[in-house]
This record gives C-alpha cells, structure tokens and sequence, in this order.
C-alpha cells in the first residue's frame, strides 16, 4: 500500500534530502541498518554535525533508531520502509553467494536463507557466531507455515562456512557487533527464540522477508570472476 502524504510532510522529506551529507546517510541506509559510530566513520563529520542531521531526517520521519538487542549501549539507525520508494533503486552489489549471520545459526539466519532460495538465482547460505543444537522448533514450524522446510537445516560456524567471495548479512545486532567489519549489510531483527511465542517468529519472520524481497534485486553474481 502506497503511503499517502500530506502536502506538508512531502515538503519536510525534500527538503530534509536536499543536502548533500544527509542524502550520503540515505545512501548508507539503503540495503541496512547503521550505527550513528558507523555512519560518522564513513561520513568523517563530527559527532555533533551528525547528531543535527540524524534529527533532521528523524523529523521528516526518513529514519527511525532504536536500542541494540545485542550491546544495549549501542543504537542503530534505518530506513523507514518505503519512505524514499519515490527516490528510485539502491546499488547494485556483485557476491558468489549470499550469507546470513547471526548468533546461534537457529532462526533467524536460517530463515532468511531459506526465504532469498525463493527470490534469488544468487546462492545462499546460513551460519552463527556461535551455533546453537539445532534448529528452533518455533523457525521450523513458522517455515512451514509459509511453504518453507527446515528440516535438514543444521546450524554451522561461520568459520566452517565462509570462504571470502560471499556478501555477509548480519541479521542479528550480537553477531554483528562480534564481526564488525566482516559484514557488509546489517538488518537489526530481534530474536524471536526467548520469547518462543508464534506471534514472535511471525514477526521475525515478516520483518525478514520483507527484507530479502527488498535486497534480492539489487545482488547479482555479475562482474564476480567464473
């Protein structure tokens, strides 16, 4: 559904875009999610420069923060969905293979692995930081509910499974905050395992889809050497 936008507010994105810096924080926010220390490193801006122009884009209602799951000292920024959808398409990112990260390798990273086989031809594997038994029931049983099956899935070491040509996806704040620069994207979804309701993996599992329906077109095994 087409988000409908009063006049005003239009006006309050456009002009909050019509500066150079904070079109170059979209950018960043394109495929994932940031934090503030991330996003001054690329930026090479002061905390206080940066601070106005994340307000700025927060009151135009561009980006949304909140508190890291993982490091509760940490936050981290995105983009609220769909709202530049009238700005055009993010870049194009070239990779072997796609690899979903998070801590235990047992919902989450799973999941998201198992959704990007149906929506792209680049392959894609999952993997935890530190894999937990097995694959949680409540994964297993939300896959299923949408035509999904996780019944070989086993969750694996990133160390077993990384090889250097793949585009790495954080999907959890603990594993991202674990191997930093290693990951190339970052989607800050909370783990649905200790709460272990339905509605929990439901939720997880929507805010993953949407996602990888988001990043699919824009990865392509073009320009990767054969």
């Amino acid at each position: 559904m087409v988000e409908q936008l009063t006049l005003e507010a239009r006006a309050a994105r456009h002009s909050a875009l019509a500066e150079p810096t904070r079109l170059r924080i979209v950018d960043l926010l394109q495929l994932g999610d940031a934090s503030p220390a991330l996003v001054q490193r690329h930026l090479g801006i002061s905390s206080n420069l940066l601070a106005h122009h994340l307000a700025q884009l927060a009151d135009a209602g561009i980006i949304a923060r909140h508190r890291s799951e993982g490091d509760r000292r940490r936050t981290y920024i995105r983009l609220v969905p769909g709202t530049l959808d009238f700005l055009g398409g993010a870049p194009t990112l070239a990779a072997e293979r796609v690899l979903f990260v998070c801590t235990g390798n047992s919902a989450r990273s799973q999941l998201a692995a198992a959704l990007w086989s149906q929506m792209s031809d680049v392959p894609a594997l999952s993997a935890g930081t530190h894999p937990g038994p097995g694959v949680a029931p409540g994964a297993v049983a939300v896959a299923a509910r949408h035509g999904l099956s996780l019944a070989d899935a086993r969750p694996r070491h990133i160390a077993d499974v990384a090889t250097g040509g793949e585009l790495i996806v954080t999907v959890c704040d603990s594993a991202f905050e674990e191997i930093g620069d290693d990951a190339r994207l970052h989607w800050s979804i909370g783990d649905p395992v200790p709460v272990g309701s339905q509605r929990a993996f439901d939720e997880a599992f929507a805010q993953i889809a949407a996602r990888v329906e988001h990043l699919a077109p824009h990865v392509t095994k073009e320009g990767i050497p054969s």
